[in-house]
């Protein structure tokens, strides 16, 4: 399902791998694809202002750094980048989506990124008040970062693992299309 097309007015971002974007705009969309990558969408609710993320591997191999495909870098680039924006870490709140089992067999990669992320937040007290990691399929994300609304597509129909609040209840599993406020 490839999901509702843009409101009026609205500008749609598609985040590919290695990147991140950040906005303040009501009318901007931030759209990205995940299989066993993922994102965080971080948001400042009082100064409006939010970002997506899209990592590929949790760290760089041989511990090398500086490439934003990888979940360290890529989420201290977010953080700098709302925090550039005006927002204030102290209210900086996150939803994460992704982290897949894309294929049988092997290292669970997804796996891996969603425990990176979920761990990386927490050390640094952003609390994650939306997630949506693991399963087998992809998933399509739409993240309005001025008011930090989420939407999720689940591509292919495959399973998905439940979405989680933390407070309030989880929102069934397996849906087609799932809304987070």
């Amino acid at each position: 399902m490839a999901g509702p097309g843009p409101g009026p007015g609205e500008r749609r971002i598609h985040v590919v791998q290695g990147r991140h974007e950040v906005s303040s705009d009501a009318q901007v969309c931030l759209t990205t694809i995940l299989g066993s990558c993922v994102s965080a969408c971080l948001w400042d609710p009082v100064a409006g202002v939010g970002g997506m993320n899209h990592f590929l591997l949790p760290q760089a191999p041989d511990g090398a750094s500086g490439d934003r495909r990888y979940g360290v870098q890529a989420m201290e680039l977010l953080i700098n980048g709302l925090l550039k924006h005006g927002a204030r870490r102290d209210r900086i709140q996150a939803k994460v989506f992704g982290g897949a089992r894309m294929t049988t067999g092997g290292t669970d990669i997804g796996g891996k990124n969603g425990v990176f992320a979920r761990k990386f937040l927490s050390d640094e007290g952003i609390p994650v008040v939306a997630v949506s990691l693991g399963g087998d399929s992809a998933r399509r994300i739409q993240f309005w970062p001025a008011s930090g609304r989420a939407r999720q597509y689940v591509v292919d129909g495959g399973a998905v693992a439940a979405f989680e609040r933390p407070s309030p209840p989880a929102a069934p599993a397996n849906v087609g299309e799932l809304e987070l406020f």
